[in-house]
């Protein structure tokens, strides 16, 4: 019998890493918002924050239905 592994997918990838690189306590991100600002296009900036909306979007749908009370 063989176990097969679950294959991430691109935006997984992606997604790790820009968790891993965020979490780093001793990167100055107000500083990493300032240089997005002067050498990335208005582009690049759009996509981060679409990211960013989506992830507190599913992150509050998930707390909304840990936390919801049901009677049946």
């Amino acid at each position: 019998m063989t176990i097969r592994r679950h294959r991430l997918t691109d935006e997984e990838k992606v997604a790790m890493r820009l968790s891993a690189i965020v979490s780093d306590l001793r990167l100055d991100i107000e500083q990493v918002g300032e240089y997005l600002a002067v050498i990335a296009p208005t582009v690049s900036y759009n996509r981060l924050i679409t990211i960013a909306e989506s992830a507190q979007y599913h992150k509050e749908e998930k707390y909304t239905n840990e936390h919801q009370y049901r009677l049946f």
